[in-house]
């Protein structure tokens, strides 16, 4: 302040105005000095959808343990008794790891590749529906020809075709974009080719699937934007071919009495069997469950307890508290679904939303139909619980599934950092 005066009665005014000028270019100086050590960061954008990851490997993980709880005393029966009491285990870790290896190569593989040999995998599945139901080449368990052996493993033809009428329909909603609100051009052919998936999974036979395929397969024609006169019609044909196929289907005719009276004595032992030891499996369990591996229905009383009905030995071992986790998972995973699916339709990705919502559709409606069926909500099919039940085929269409997702997203993330793709 003094060097300023001294420096003002010296100059006069010519003095004041050069101490501004010197003083504001040392402000302005100092002021780059300062700013100059500090980089600038921008917001950090994660690659992929981790917690959807986190949240899918918490399921598997969660079916790994409880494959090995609900099939330890298997061998204990003479139709497992060559096997040792870790044979599930083992299968279904290696199951995974070929899931894995699955996964990470279908990440790899851009949306527009998917898009590009959508048909073909439809066909290479519908191909596969047929051979599973040659003679010497499909295997045959309890009375269905379902699977195909390929030595490490016995592959469920359907499950394949799970993924391709994902990939197809989205493909078929976007090419008919146009014709979706006509009869013969639109939903003719994409009903055709439903129904022809179906005669061949009725063959074999196995019904769950069909009606998971059937609803991927409108949900996708209904997000698509086909007309609501034509989706009413064609929601009014599936009820009614479903409705006709038990009719005319002694045994499913009879499943469906058991599963309105199971606890009736013409049914308890018989046909609404499974049903009756999952409810009491459920109702053992409590809140908080009996324990892992403490289950009594799992000991020959349950069947098939490490594949359809595993729910009701988690329910059994982990209580309502542990049934109601998986369902609270589930419920996540399908609705991260949906959102990255939104999020490519804004983008203006059609066929990377579809099929990210059609693996929504997929994965939750399966889900949907395993869990009603053990808590005998709906009547008894054959359906696993994604990522839980034992089934190598299964858990790699789902690792399949999973990763085309996260590519979705993935892709997402990028076009919303301003990069191509």
């Amino acid at each position: 302040m003094i060097q300023f005066f001294k420096r003002f009665s010296a100059n006069g005014i010519s003095g004041f105005k050069g101490g501004i000028k010197e003083g504001f270019e040392e402000f302005r100086l100092g002021l780059r000095d300062a700013t100059s050590v500090v980089k600038p960061t921008r917001s950090r954008m994660m690659e992929y959808d981790q917690p959807l990851l986190w949240a899918v490997l918490l399921l598997v993980t969660l079916g790994l343990v409880m494959v090995y709880s609900a099939s330890i005393a298997l061998p204990d029966g003479p139709k497992y008794a060559k096997y040792s009491s870790s044979h599930f285990l083992i299968r279904h870790a290696i199951s995974m790891v070929f899931a894995f290896g699955a996964g990470i190569i279908a990440f790899k593989v851009p949306l527009k590749v998917w898009d590009r040999l959508a048909p073909a995998i439809f066909a290479l599945a519908f191909v596969m529906l047929i051979i599973v139901l040659i003679p010497g080449i499909g295997k045959g368990v309890n009375g269905a020809r379902r699977w195909i052996p390929l030595g490490f493993m016995n592959f469920q033809s359907s499950e394949l075709m799970k993924f391709a009428v994902v990939l197809f329909a989205a493909w078929y909603t976007v090419q008919r974009q146009d014709y979706l609100h006509y009869l013969v051009k639109g939903l003719a052919p994409m009903g055709a080719a439903v129904m022809a998936v179906g005669v061949l999974l009725l063959l074999q036979p196995d019904m769950g699937a069909f009606m998971v395929i059937a609803m991927i397969a409108m949900g996708l024609l209904f997000l698509g934007g086909i007309s609501g006169k034509l989706f009413s019609a064609l929601i009014g044909l599936a009820v009614s071919s479903f409705v006709m196929i038990i009719v005319f289907s002694p045994f499913r005719r009879e499943r469906i009495f058991a599963y309105l009276d199971p606890w009736n004595e013409d049914y308890a032992a018989g046909k609404a069997y499974q049903l009756t030891h999952s409810l009491m499996a459920f109702g053992r369990g409590e809140w908080f469950g009996v324990g892992l591996g403490g289950s009594v229905e799992k000991l020959h009383y349950l069947p098939e307890a490490h594949t359809d009905f595993i729910l009701a030995v988690i329910g059994e071992e982990l209580g309502f508290i542990g049934v109601t986790v998986v369902i609270a998972i589930f419920y996540w995973i399908v609705r991260r679904a949906f959102l990255i699916g939104r999020t490519a339709l804004q983008l203006d990705r059609s066929f990377a939303g579809l099929v990210a919502k059609g693996i929504a559709i997929w994965i939750g409606w399966q889900a949907f139909i395993n869990m009603g069926v053990n808590l005998g909500l709906l009547p008894t099919k054959g359906l696993t619980l994604p990522f839980v039940s034992f089934g190598g085929s299964g858990l790699v269409m789902n690792a399949v599934a999973i990763a085309v997702l996260l590519k979705v997203d993935f892709e997402n993330r990028i076009l919303m950092k301003g990069g191509k793709l």
